[in-house]
């Protein structure tokens, strides 16, 4: 009669085990392989453990890591050769670029601006007025515009109405960074 109690408690058991995985089956069933995110990265773990080198000393890990600094390095100048051998031979085979600016207008040159003397009234210094006529970028269309510097003229030479040439010079006063070279014409 004992028996007959234990039987009904081991029916129950698998029971209880099938309602238990009934919760896990949703999970699984999310994914297509059937594991979930959690196990697939635990599996791919646990395959990198059974990878693992032997434990090594630390000098053993340094002659590695050494090893491996002078192959890529090694590598790497190899590449820099070929890729310098490459770029010499287009440029044999390309003409010379021309300069993109005139020689007297380089880096580290004064600029130099030609125009007519609009005022002489200060002491050694003249106001010159200079004419720009540029194409517009986009429209094309052709823009007049002037501006007006003061240059210094030491020997007050210039008067109103000459046209002279100015080159650019340190500051020497708030308002003049240009100074006279040259009368070009005389006003009549």
């Amino acid at each position: 009669m004992a028996e007959t109690p234990e039987t009904p408690e081991t029916t129950e058991a698998p029971e209880a085990a099938a309602t238990d995985a009934a919760p896990e089956a949703p999970a699984a069933a999310a994914t297509p392989a059937g594991k979930t995110r959690r196990e697939k990265l635990e599996a791919r773990r646990a395959e990198r453990r059974g990878k693992a080198r032997p434990s090594r000393t630390p000098e053993e890990r340094a002659a590695e890591r050494k090893e491996r600094r002078e192959h890529s390095a090694a590598e790497r100048r190899r590449y820099r050769t070929r890729l310098k051998a490459k770029k010499a031979e287009q440029r044999q085979g390309r003409a010379a670029p021309e300069p993109d600016h005139a020689p007297e207008h380089g880096p580290g040159r004064a600029k130099v601006r030609q125009g007519i003397v609009v005022s002489d009234k200060a002491d050694k210094t003249i106001t010159v007025q200079i004419d720009i006529v540029r194409r517009h970028k986009r429209y094309h269309k052709i823009m007049r515009t002037s501006i007006k510097l003061h240059a210094h003229d030491e020997r007050n030479d210039a008067g109103t109405g000459d046209t002279v040439r100015v080159q650019e010079c340190r500051p020497m006063s708030r308002s003049k960074r240009w100074r006279l070279i040259e009368v070009v014409e005389r006003a009549k």
